[in-house]
C-alpha cells in the first residue's frame, strides 16, 4: 500500500477471542486497506474471515476479548459511547452479506429499507430528497423506481443482493465489507453484482474487504488477496502472483484444491445399469389468474435424460432455469404435470401409497444448506438415524448403530464424537457430511446434489467432492449434480447438461462446454465463471 494514502482500515496485532473458547479466533493479525483498494480475505472454515467484519464494527458477542490495534477511518470502536458507535457502523462501513433475505424485513418495502437508512443518519433531509436518493441508488443496481414500493419476498436472489449493494452504498462509506456476497448466486448474476460493488465502490472512493471462499472470485474482482490461517496472516500479495505462485502452506494448499476442483472429470462409467429415465418431463407451477384461462410458470418444460449407474450428470444454468425444480419433481416435492419419470424401470407416476414410497427411498436428495434441513434441537445421531424409524426398517438401537456406521463412512471419526452433538456445533463442512449421511441411510442408487458444495470453502468443497466420488465408486450410485459453477460441473461430472427456461440447450463433456460453449446462455455461463490464472 502507498505511504501516501491514509488507511481506512488498520489492524496491528489484532487478538481476538471469543467467550469460553479455549484459543484466539484471531491471533495477531495486522492488515492495512487504504481508499479505492480492494483485498480478498481468504481461508478454510473457521480461520477468521468473518470474525474481521464483526472486530471491526464491535459487534463481538459480550465477555469477548478484542486487543491489539484497530482503527477504522482513524478511529477506534472500541473507544465510542453507544450512539456515537451506531453512526461509525452506518456511516463509516457498508455490509453485504451472503444471503439478503435474513438480513432484509419481509414487512418492510424495497424503498422503505432505503429510506430508513437515509433517514436515519440524514435527518435534515425532506421527504423527497431521501425518496430521490432512494430511487438513484435503486437505478444505480439496476432496480427501476416501480420496484420501489415491492417487497424482498418479490425479488429474486440477484435483485435482494442489488438492493443490499444499495444499501450499503447509501451513505458512501469509506469501507465496504461484502462477506460471501455471491455464494447463493449463479456465476452470470455473481458476475453482474460483483461488477456493480466494485463499480461503486470506484466512482466512492470506497475501499472494499471482500470475504470469499472462492479464489477464482477473488482473484477476478480484487487487487490483493490475504490467506488467513488458525487466525493468523500468513500471505498477503497481489491476486496473480498468490494464485500462481503461493508462498505460504496454507496458500499453496488452497490454490491446489481450487485447481483440483477445476480438473478434469473420469471418463463416464461404460455398460453400466441404467438407474433413472426422465422422458419429457414438465414441472409447471399455476399462477393466479382466472378460473377459465389457467396460467402456467413452465419452470421444466420437457426434460429428459438418462442416468446410470456410477454415473454423475451435472445441471448447470441460470437462476430460475429449473435445476432445482427438476430435482424436486423427482423427490415428489414439487409438482409434476407430464413426462414421465422410470427408476430401475418402474415409472414412479403409476406408483400410489406404499410402493411409492418403497420405490422412492432409491431417490435421496442433499441440499445446500445443511443447518436449514437439519432439526436443530435433534442430535446428530438421531437425525441420521430418523429416516430409518419412520420407514419401520429398524429399531432404535439398530439403527443408532447403523448411524454410526455413516458417521464414519463420511469421515466424521470417531462416531461417538459426532453422534450427540447438535448441528451448530459443527462446521460447515461437517455439517454437509451428516447430510449425506442422512441420505445414504436408506441406501439409495440415485443421489440428488443441489448446490450441495457451494456454501463451503475451496479446501472443504474439495473434501466433499472426493467423498462423493468415493462413495459413488464404492455404492454405485448415480448422481445429479446441480450446480451454478461451471468450473465445478466440468471438474466433477462426467457429463454437464446445461439448462434454459425449463428447457435443455445443450449437453456434453463438461471441458467441451468450458472451451467450445455453444448455446448464448452456455457461452454467457462460460464468460461469467472466474477461473484461476494459468500457470506460466
Amino acid at each position: 500500500m502507498s505511504e501516501a494514502k491514509q488507511a481506512v482500515l488498520a489492524l496491528d496485532d489484532l487478538v481476538v477471542r471469543y467467550p469460553g473458547a479455549p484459543a484466539a479466533t484471531l491471533d495477531g493479525l495486522s492488515l492495512r486497506l487504504a481508499a479505492g483498494e480492494s483485498l480478498a480475505l481468504v481461508g478454510p472454515s473457521g480461520c477468521g474471515k468473518s470474525t474481521v467484519a464483526r472486530a471491526v464494527q464491535q459487534l463481538l458477542p459480550p465477555g469477548s476479548l478484542c486487543g491489539g490495534g484497530l482503527e477504522l477511518t482513524g478511529v477506534d470502536p472500541r473507544t465510542l459511547r453507544r450512539p456515537a458507535l451506531r453512526r461509525l457502523r452506518g456511516e463509516a462501513v457498508g455490509l453485504v452479506f451472503q444471503d439478503p433475505m435474513t438480513r432484509l424485513n419481509p414487512l418492510l418495502s424495497i424503498g422503505g429499507h432505503l429510506a430508513d437508512t437515509l433517514a436515519a443518519h440524514r435527518p435534515a433531509w425532506s421527504r423527497l430528497q431521501v425518496r430521490r436518493r432512494a430511487e438513484q441508488l435503486l437505478e444505480r443496481v439496476g432496480i427501476g423506481p416501480d420496484r420501489y414500493g415491492s417487497y424482498p419476498h418479490e425479488f429474486s436472489g440477484g435483485m435482494r443482493q442489488r438492493l443490499a449493494i444499495a444499501l450499503a452504498m447509501a451513505l458512501e462509506p469509506a469501507l465496504v465489507i461484502a462477506d460471501e456476497p455471491t455464494t447463493s448466486l449463479d456465476v452470470a448474476v455473481a458476475a453482474q453484482v460483483m461488477e456493480e460493488l466494485t463499480a461503486l465502490c470506484r466512482q466512492a472512493g470506497s475501499a472494499l474487504l471482500l470475504i470469499s471462499h472462492d479464489l477464482a472470485l477473488a482473484g477476478r474482482w480484487c487487487d490483493r488477496i490475504a490467506v488467513l490461517d488458525q487466525g493468523r496472516l500468513v500471505e498477503e500479495a497481489p491476486a496473480r502472483e498468490l494464485l500462481t505462485a503461493p508462498r505460504s502452506a496454507m496458500g499453496q494448499r488452497l490454490v491446489a484444491k481450487a485447481r483440483q476442483r477445476e480438473g478434469s472429470a473420469s471418463e463416464a462409467p461404460a455398460a453400466t445399469p441404467l438407474l433413472l429415465e426422465i422422458e419429457a418431463l414438465r414441472c409447471w407451477h399455476s399462477l393466479p389468474g382466472l378460473p377459465w384461462q389457467p396460467r402456467w410458470l413452465k419452470a421444466v418444460d420437457g426434460v429428459s435424460l438418462r442416468l446410470h449407474r456410477g454415473e454423475t450428470i451435472g445441471l448447470v444454468g441460470a437462476s430460475g432455469c429449473g435445476k432445482s425444480t427438476l430435482c424436486r419433481g423427482l423427490m415428489g416435492l414439487a409438482p409434476v404435470r407430464g413426462g414421465a419419470v422410470r427408476f430401475e424401470g418402474v415409472d414412479l407416476q403409476r406408483l400410489r401409497g406404499a410402493a411409492l414410497r418403497r420405490a422412492r427411498r432409491g431417490i435421496q436428495m442433499v441440499f445446500q444448506d445443511p443447518l436449514a434441513c437439519l432439526n436443530p434441537q435433534m442430535r446428530v445421531g438421531e437425525a441420521i438415524a430418523d429416516p430409518l424409524l419412520i420407514h419401520g426398517l429398524a429399531g432404535r438401537a439398530a439403527a443408532q448403530a447403523r448411524a454410526r456406521e455413516l458417521l464414519a463412512a463420511v469421515g466424521l471419526n470417531p462416531p461417538e464424537a459426532f453422534e450427540h452433538r447438535l448441528p451448530r456445533q459443527l462446521s460447515g463442512g461437517q455439517q454437509q457430511r451428516v447430510a449425506i449421511a442422512r441420505a445414504l441411510i436408506l441406501e439409495p442408487q440415485v443421489l440428488l446434489c443441489d448446490e450441495s458444495v457451494s456454501m463451503l470453502d475451496a479446501e472443504v468443497q474439495a473434501e466433499v467432492l472426493d467423498l462423493l466420488r468415493e462413495l459413488q465408486s464404492r455404492l454405485g450410485l448415480g448422481i445429479l449434480f446441480v450446480t451454478h459453477d461451471l468450473a465445478v460441473a466440468s471438474g466433477f461430472c462426467h457429463r454437464v447438461i446445461v439448462l434454459e427456461g425449463g428447457r435443455i440447450v445443450e449437453e456434453g463433456p463438461g471441458q467441451r462446454l468450458l472451451s467450445h460453449p455453444r448455446a448464448p446462455i452456455t457461452r454467457r455461463l462460460v464468460e461469467a465463471c472466474p477461473r484461476l490464472p494459468a500457470l506460466a
